[in-house]
C-alpha cells in the first residue's frame, strides 16, 4: 500500500532554530520523488538518517514530488525517481536510489 503524505511528511527534515548556524555550514539538499510511494517515503526516511548521524542534523530538505510538479522537474533534469541534489556548499552534486548505502550516498554527493 502507498505510503501517505504525512507519512513523507513525517520523514521530512525541517529546519528550525533548534540547531542555530550560519547559513554556509548548512548542506542544502533537494529530494525529488514520484508520488508517496514506500520507495519514495524509504528515500526521505534514508536522507533524515544519515543528515542526522552524518551531518549533526546540519542540512535542510526540499522534497519535490515530480507527479505534482512536473515542471520543477524537467527544469532540474530529473530522469529517474528518488533522485537527490545537493545543492551547496560546493557545486551541486547527485545521487539516485532509495539512499539506504550512506558510503555511496556521501562519496556521489562529495560529502
Amino acid at each position: 500500500m502507498p505510503a501517505t503524505r504525512e507519512e513523507v511528511g513525517r520523514a521530512v527534515h525541517e529546519s528550525s532554530d533548534d540547531h542555530p548556524v550560519p547559513a554556509m555550514s548548512r548542506v542544502v539538499f533537494t529530494l525529488y520523488v514520484a508520488g508517496t510511494t514506500p520507495r519514495s517515503v524509504l528515500a526521505a526516511a534514508n536522507l533524515n538518517r544519515l543528515g542526522e548521524e552524518r551531518l549533526g542534523g546540519e542540512y535542510d530538505l526540499t522534497i519535490i514530488d515530480v507527479a505534482s510538479e512536473p515542471g520543477r522537474a524537467e527544469a532540474a533534469r530529473i530522469l529517474t525517481t528518488p533522485t537527490l541534489v545537493k545543492e551547496g556548499p560546493g557545486q551541486p552534486r547527485r545521487v539516485t536510489g532509495d539512499l539506504s548505502d550512506a558510503e555511496r550516498v556521501f562519496v556521489a554527493l562529495g560529502l
